[in-house]
Formats: C-alpha cells, structure tokens, sequence
C-alpha cells in the first residue's frame, strides 16, 4: 500500500503505530510533515502537502491517539 498525502486517516494510523510515546496535540507541522514523509509506506511529492493536509492529519491523528 502506498500512501499519499490525502490518505489522512490511514496515516493518522500508521503515525500513531511508529510514535506511540508522542501527544500529536503538541506536535509542529515540520515534525509532523517530515514524520509523514519518513513513513515507509509514504510515496508523494512532499510539495503538495500543505497547512490544511496537516492539520487533517493532525486531527485524525488526535482522534486515533484517544
């Protein structure tokens, strides 16, 4: 399975498996997109990620972590 950055809720679950220890309430949007970007199923161009697809992921994330 490859990821993109409209994948929201299937990387809020893959981010939420490889940083069980990290509250994403508190996480910046240069971590979390270079967190994305590391992920090892994650195949996209990191410039068509922008604030909103963050905070998408931010707050999937959120909702996962609970």
């Amino acid at each position: 399975m490859s990821l993109v950055w409209t994948d929201i809720q299937d990387i809020a679950i893959e981010l939420s498996d490889a940083k069980p220890d990290v509250d994403p309430t508190y996480v910046n949007f240069v971590d979390l997109r270079n967190w994305v970007m590391e992920l090892p199923d994650f195949n996209d161009d990191p410039n068509r990620c922008g604030e909103k697809i963050l905070e998408g992921i931010q707050a999937a994330w959120i909702e996962e972590a609970k």
